[in-house]
């Protein structure tokens, strides 16, 4: 429909399906392709090993999670969120992650990477101040991320698995440091490789499950997310009870800031595509921290999951990216103030 531009105007329109078919889709394809292919040598040649046992301990008592969505995390931030979101479905498939670490890692450590964020910063006028609005996004992000473990829907997920029982060891021999045992681990996960060519059949046959069934899903919800955004008034309805809590946090021009973080559950770009009006530069260094720092979106993230094996709806979703808004917002509005 959007290609031949027949059908109607909330569908096809360059500001709803023509952002999903023009601009979204051309970059995840190719983002897919690379990002499948090269999820081997993340996942398989020992380096979550190697990270997992020199992070265990840390990520295990600020986290609640293995040391190993050390590697999700850091392929979020030098790749792509999406990227960072297949690490962990793989993991959660393969037993790893038990339900309620997977729902972790993929609504708190699913994060923008650093290129996306900075084009984010560009769009909504402040990336005059790009490196305190990236240190601001971490500072969130970390802070978000031992707060969401610990409360409601997450700490409510059971610690089951998905093949019933846990595959992931990380308990340090004592003959061993822990240096000594990360490399071990690392080295004996690579000796254990299947030869390359089941690995590249593999690789492909999880790339055409991605082309032809996930991409479908994130044009859908995505151009629907887009459309209610465009051309009906639900997300100033959702937002409505958002605007006091940022007059208390005495964010101006608090009635256009709060739909525009309402959308990003929609689109994370949406946000800067609507608060780049917004005349307070202040209030646009929050828009678009918030925006980042959210996480969940329907049109990528939140398609991702609701493919995925790991437990999550709509519902739950929606209530963590409530959630993880109000305690951005507390952090980042508290930076702008010292800032602005």
């Amino acid at each position: 429909m959007i290609f031949l531009q027949v059908g109607p105007e909330f569908i096809i329109n360059r500001n709803t399906g023509g952002v999903i078919f023009e601009d979204l889709i051309p970059i995840l394809i190719p983002l897919f392709f690379f990002a499948i292919l090269s999820l081997p040598f993340l996942t398989d040649f020992g380096l979550m090993e190697f990270l997992g046992t020199l992070a265990s301990k840390v990520f295990i008592k600020l986290f609640k999670l293995p040391g190993r969505s050390a590697v999700d995390a850091m392929s979020s931030w030098f790749g792509a969120a999406s990227i960072g979101l297949l690490v962990t479905m793989q993991e959660y498939d393969k037993s790893y992650y038990s339900q309620r670490e997977a729902a972790i890692i993929a609504t708190t450590f699913s994060v923008t990477s650093i290129a996306f964020t900075y084009v984010v910063a560009k769009t909504i006028g402040v990336d005059n101040n790009f490196v305190f609005f990236y240190l601001t996004i971490a500072l969130t992000g970390f802070i978000a991320a031992t707060i969401m473990p610990r409360i409601p829907p997450l700490s409510l997920k059971p610690d089951t698995y998905h093949s019933g029982k846990c595959m992931l060891d990380e308990d340090i021999p004592a003959q061993y440091s822990m240096p000594q045992w990360a490399l071990n681990r690392a080295v004996t996960r690579a000796y254990s490789m299947p030869d390359l060519g089941s690995v590249f059949k593999h690789s492909v046959k999880n790339l055409f499950d991605i082309y032809f069934g996930l991409i479908p899903i994130i044009f859908a919800i995505g151009t629907i997310g887009l459309g209610l955004a465009e051309y009906t008034p639900v997300f100033d309805w959702i937002a409505a009870p958002l605007v006091p809590v940022l007059d208390l946090l005495q964010i101006p021009e608090a009635t256009k800031a709060a739909p525009a973080m309402i959308m990003g559950f929609a689109d994370m770009y949406l946000p800067a595509l609507v608060g780049k009006s917004i005349e307070s530069e202040m209030t646009r260094f929050i828009v678009g921290a918030a925006s980042i720092t959210q996480i969940i979106y329907m049109s990528e993230v939140g398609a991702l999951i609701l493919k995925s094996n790991i437990k999550l709806n709509v519902l739950e979703l929606f209530a963590i990216f409530i959630i993880r808004t109000l305690i951005s917002l507390v952090v980042i509005t508290s930076v702008a103030h010292l800032l602005y």
